[in-house]
């Protein structure tokens, strides 16, 4: 498992590209005086839209977003940074909550209690979280109101270095109110901690957060690094990808884009990509799909002029199959108003649970690739109301209930909630510097620097974060999962009979 890890590092993922913009470690280090100008600006806004009901699910339309302060107002001290290699004590501080009462949390916080459900029994002890160092990059403790990491080893490119600028953005946005606690991080993509090794009620896994996981393992998932930009393949941070995106869907009408399934990524990381390369157009077949190979080496020479992702809504359908793990390119993918076609999934991430077939993608096969996106294209043909329906849907999951607030908010509650099961006060290991946006920010250099200056939260919060709702009841997952496998077998149906009523007519393609 490492070693092919480490292949990607030098091979999938380009590291040598970059090399020559890789960044240090940062230093993080106790603080001095240092000054901070709060200014509060703008007003807050809060609309509560209704529920749009699923045959399987419930999905819930927001409109949510939170003020802070005006750019420019509270930037980063680099100056007194770089004089004293020290936080700022005068950091921005926890504000009095609008009296505007929150917005409940979107469906898929939900699968926050079920992640941390193996430790609701024992508690997390200092043993566990020990046990899960085996594998992470970093160690990550809050104590006080202050943060602090301990560096292990390097990540693949610097996804340590932007989930670390993350954290430090959540704490920027709700300063002092997450508890005490202590975590290990593990950057590689797939998870790690097996459920089969630990079925027995007290058989203690451990909790080790990463960016995905599966539903034969235990591994805690956690917003992934890109939502902060990522810097090695130009991708700009969230709320500006977002914005270009939403730009880009207007270009084109849906019923006016190329009608085939579009998919452009690097197909040499698995051998399922590989495989799908297989369905591109042929003089003697053509599958209905439109493949691509991003060769990111040639973009990263060309100043990256063919891979704007506002430029990729052109086709009515787009493709999304996972690589070594789940792919960052889903959620991009998905906010294009165009029906995903959804390649049968092996992981998971933290938001994709609550999305279901025939509302927000459309299921294909894995294992019959081709006839599945061809029958997939076709039948979206035929009944366009309801294909730009699908894309609708899943786009709006991306634009609303994906949007930079609610990815503060799962943070929030997620820490806030393994913190609820820590059963030790964790300590500052002599390892552990403290973290701060300066600390990271200050020494960075070129896109890297910009990247992070455009993700700078500017200040705390004005709102509370969203209302968790309950966890689920087991009947309740268990029937929202069965009604996914209804609405997955259904599409298998309809293409059985469309392939059989095809092959009456003509050969066996």
């Amino acid at each position: 498992m490492k070693g092919h890890e480490e292949k990607l590092m030098d091979v999938c993922w380009l590291r040598p590209c970059f090399k020559k913009h890789s960044l240090k470690s940062p230093s993080y280090n106790k603080p001095v005086c240092s000054s901070y100008t709060l200014l509060l600006f703008v007003f807050f806004l809060l609309v509560l839209a209704g529920l749009i009901f699923t045959g399987q699910g419930k999905y819930v339309k927001y409109s949510y977003q939170r003020t802070t302060i005006a750019k420019g107002e509270n930037t980063l001290d680099c100056g007194a940074w770089n004089h004293t290699k020290s936080c700022p004590i005068n950091r921005p501080v926890r504000r009095e909550p609008s009296a505007n009462p929150a917005p409940t949390c979107p469906e898929y916080f939900r699968w926050i209690h079920e992640d941390l459900r193996h430790w609701r029994r024992t508690g997390v002890t200092k043993e566990m979280v020990e046990k899960a160092r085996a594998t992470a990059h970093f160690r990550l403790i809050i104590l006080d109101g202050k943060v602090y990491v301990e560096n292990f080893r390097p990540s693949i490119q610097t996804r340590a270095l932007f989930t670390v600028w993350g954290i430090a953005q959540l704490i920027r946005t709700y300063p002092g109110r997450l508890p005490d606690l202590e975590l290990m991080f593990d950057c590689d993509d797939r998870p790690v901690v097996q459920a089969s090794r630990f079925r027995l009620p007290d058989s203690a896994p451990p909790p080790v957060f990463r960016y995905c996981s599966d539903w034969r393992s235990l591994d805690i998932v956690f917003p992934d690094w890109s939502f902060w930009g990522w810097a090695e393949t130009n991708i700009k941070p969230w709320r500006s990808v977002l914005k270009d995106i939403k730009e880009g869907n207007k270009k084109i009408k849906w019923e006016d884009r190329e009608p085939y399934a579009y998919w452009k990524g690097n197909p040499n990381v698995c051998k399922w990509r590989a495989d799908l390369m297989k369905c591109n157009a042929t003089p003697q077949t053509d599958w209905n799909t439109r493949l691509y190979v991003q060769d990111w080496i040639a973009e990263s020479q060309q100043g990256y002029k063919q891979s704007n992702l506002g430029n990729q809504c052109t086709h009515r359908y787009k493709i999304y199959i996972e690589g070594w793990a789940w792919s960052v390119s889903e959620k991009y993918i998905f906010a294009c108003d165009s029906p995903v076609l959804l390649m049968t999934l092996r992981w998971y991430d933290f938001f994709t649970r609550g999305m279901v077939p025939q509302h927000h993608y459309w299921p294909v096969r894995d294992s019959d690739k081709c006839r599945s996106l061809k029958f997939a294209v076709d039948w979206g043909n035929n009944h366009k109301e309801k294909a730009k329906s699908i894309g609708e849907a899943g786009s709006r999951f991306i634009h609303e209930d994906l949007k930079m607030e609610y990815i503060y908010d799962y943070m929030f509650h997620l820490l806030n909630e393994y913190g609820k099961l820590m059963k030790y006060m964790p300590s500052v290991p002599a390892g552990a510097v403290e973290l701060c946006p300066e600390s990271v920010a200050c020494s960075a250099r070129g896109i890297w620097r910009e990247f992070m200056e455009e993700s700078l939260e500017k200040g705390p919060s004005e709102s509370d974060p969203c209302t968790m709702q309950p966890p689920y009841q087991p009947q309740e997952i268990q029937v929202f999962v069965d009604g996914k496998i209804k609405m997955t077998k259904q599409v298998e149906a309809w293409e059985n009979q469309y392939w059989d009523e095809l092959n009456k007519k003509q050969p066996r393609l």
